[in-house]
């Protein structure tokens, strides 16, 4: 029994490590860049590490509560704690994966653009087998060992607490100090980007890896850990087809993972069309995965419907990736609007961004509630469980992409604070281009298949709960819609603001150097790099707890105080805004950020004029939007339909 499953994972953590080992033998460059790179991974280390230890005591105190008042005692716990560590090793491995990359990313682009092409992507590509085939074998070791339901939702319980902390906290500190090293540098001292005098650039490098790789990694792990869950919980309970509805998710997953692999031998290109190879890759697995979804439909004797809703997600998926290229990809003309805005300065700039994202709305929202009519129609609240487990199959590739991005942004940021030729620049300045749609395209799919877990959790809850029609005429079900409604936007705003103090410590920490150090405008002495790193750690650290409790407490206080109906109205305005508010949030932030970047190619002006330092501030308010709080609410969602879940026996 499932010996199909566990191979397919092994073969992922198998090519993963075949495609680390290619890389690692590339070489690092300079002396100077290989600092550089150290530099980096030393602090994104430094980073992880505390804020595990600060994890480490919520799931010391989660476990001693689950062991007191969940079913399933020391069984829960267990898988609790598993769910936390794997989530926690995934995200570890996709950010060392990351930062012994973006050095070589940098040297291999020396020989050409689609030689550092090479390096980022099959760095992503071997991040991402990491993290599917951690997540399979953990969710598959803890139902050979835990089949009761409620056990199972522990190790989801714990991979989402892991998650969003490891969100929160990344998204701080990357923001917090790319926000202050743009404000002083770009703005006030006019110096590029990742320029080396700026004493916040290594600390915007490693909050990359922490927030877009190490947070990005344990965010996707655990929608796709709890879509796995909610559909096996589902299928068993509505009885799809004797033993096997418990076992299609694993057989799903499991295939998706093969033709991902398949995918990322596709992704070539020798004439620089990244986002057509890249797109050939995404297409072809989720293609791939649709064929043997069918031939597993018909293997394990379900019904046609099954493979129906299988395909709904699938497809979701793929529009919602599109539909994030178009509002936020550099030369598409969204952006190029956000762009032409800044000639009048930067309130135009702003208002053109928050338009552009509160129109990307409108295609994720419409695909999402398609798929989930049809998917019930085809196969019933499994249904809907199960289109979720497939879009999320291919998360293989769709990792391999999004983590290309902060890959490929680091060697940027390496080949400027190394001098390396102008020529060299402009080509890794081409491939963070494309990885800053990539990343949000990233952001979109995580946000989308974070809808389709939600909902596919919810219905999870109606049916444990027996809460299967919440009406709204009810006050306390109007009052935990309500409560739900807001709790995104009070979650969006601590993150903001966290953002915000985190930044100002920054940029006054940069600018007393440029005051302090002789000669460090001219180039001649070097800034203390460290400074600024510690100072994102320690506010990061300290401003994500807060947001954190929030997330875990609001289900258990309205749950136990005013009941399982107005829990479910809870969940679901939640889910709704969460949903629109991380959509805007991100592809907003995506769209100013390629705004920006389209104007620094020489466009309107180039670096260094008023359209560019009208466009740095919109990039600046966005920064934050797409990297901390847009990101942050898909787990938000997730999280609390988690929570409400285990604590449904409390309540009955």
């Amino acid at each position: 029994m499932l010996e199909f499953e566990i191979i397919s994972g092994i073969i992922a953590l198998a090519a993963s490590f075949v495609i680390f080992t290619f890389i690692k033998k590339k070489s690092i460059g300079s002396e100077q860049m290989k600092n550089i790179s150290k530099i980096i991974q030393d602090g994104a280390i430094t980073f992880l590490r505390k804020e595990y230890e600060i994890i480490a005591v919520f799931m010391l105190i989660a476990s001693a509560l689950i062991y007191f008042f969940v079913p399933g005692g020391i069984k829960t716990v267990v898988s609790f704690v598993a769910g936390g560590i794997f989530s926690a090793l995934a995200g570890y491995i996709s950010m060392r994966i990351a930062t012994s990359s973006n050095s070589r990313t940098a040297e291999a682009s020396k020989k050409s653009v689609n030689e550092g092409f090479k390096v980022a992507f099959g760095s992503g590509a071997s991040a991402g087998l990491a993290i599917v085939g951690v997540g399979l074998l953990g969710v598959i070791a803890v139902y050979i060992f835990f089949r009761e339901s409620y056990i199972l939702y522990g190790y989801g319980f714990g991979a989402s607490s892991i998650a969003l902390f490891a969100r929160v906290g990344g998204g701080i500190y990357t923001k917090a100090a790319d926000v202050g090293a743009d404000l002083v540098g770009k703005v006030e001292k006019g110096i590029p980007e990742d320029d080396p005098r700026n004493p916040a650039v290594i600390a915007d490098n490693v909050g990359d890896n922490v927030g877009d790789v190490a947070g990005m990694g344990a965010d996707l792990f655990e929608s796709y850990v709890n879509s796995i869950i909610a559909a096996i919980v589902l299928g068993i309970s509505s009885g799809v087809a004797a033993g096997a509805e418990s076992v299609f998710p694993f057989a799903l997953a499991a295939a998706g993972i093969l033709c991902s692999i398949i995918g990322m031998m596709l992704v070539r290109t020798k004439n620089s069309s990244f986002f057509k190879s890249l797109n050939l890759g995404i297409f072809a697995s989720t293609v791939l995965t649709a064929i043997a979804a069918f031939i597993m439909t018909k293997y394990y004797g379900l019904n046609t419907g099954v493979f129906y809703s299988v395909a709904a997600g699938l497809i979701c998926g793929v529009l919602i990736g599109l539909s994030t290229e178009y509002f936020t990809a550099s030369h598409g003309k969204p952006v190029k609007s956000i762009a032409l805005a800044a000639e009048s300065g930067a309130g135009t700039n702003l208002i053109q961004g928050i338009s552009v994202g509160m129109m990307s709305t409108l295609i994720p929202i419409l695909v999402v509630s398609i798929t989930v009519i049809l998917s019930y129609n085809f196969a019933g609240l499994y249904g809907i469980a199960i289109s979720a487990v497939g879009m999320l199959s291919t998360l293989g590739i769709t990792l391999a992409v999004d983590i290309y991005g902060p890959i490929a942004d680091n060697s940027a940021g390496i080949s400027e604070m190394a001098k390396l030729s102008p020529e060299i620049r402009k080509r890794t300045e081409e491939l963070d281009a494309v990885g800053n749609t990539t990343a949000a395209i990233g952001k979109g799919f995580a946000i989308g298949s974070a809808a389709l877990t939600a909902l596919a959790l919810f219905a999870s809850f109606s049916k444990i709960s027996g809460v299967s029609v919440i009406s709204i005429t009810e006050p306390k079900v109007m009052a935990g819609l309500l409560i739900g409604g807001m709790l995104p936007f009070i979650f969006s705003s601590l993150a903001m603001q966290a953002v915000g103090k985190a930044a100002h410590e920054i940029v006054d920490e940069v600018r007393r150097q440029f005051k302090q150090i002789k000669g460090l405008m001219s180039g001649k002495s070097k800034p203390d790099y460290n400074k600024c790193i510690e100072i994102s750690t320690k506010s990061a650290l300290k401003r994500m707890v807060l947001p954190g409790v929030i997330a875990v407490s609001s289900p258990i206080i309205i749950g136990l105080s005013m009941g399982a109906e107005a829990l479910g109205g809870m969940l679901a305005g939640a889910t709704v805004t969460g949903f629109l508010l991380a959509v805007f949030m991100a592809n907003a932030g995506g769209a100013w950020d390629n705004a920006k970047k389209y104007i620094e190619e020489g466009n309107l002006g180039g670096k260094g004029s008023d359209v560019h330092k009208a466009a740095v501030v919109g990039d600046t308010v966005g920064d934050p939007f797409k990297d901390t709080a847009g990101p942050s609410i898909n787990i938000l969602i997730k999280l609390m339909s988690i929570v409400a879940l285990i604590v449904v026996p409390l309540m009955l």
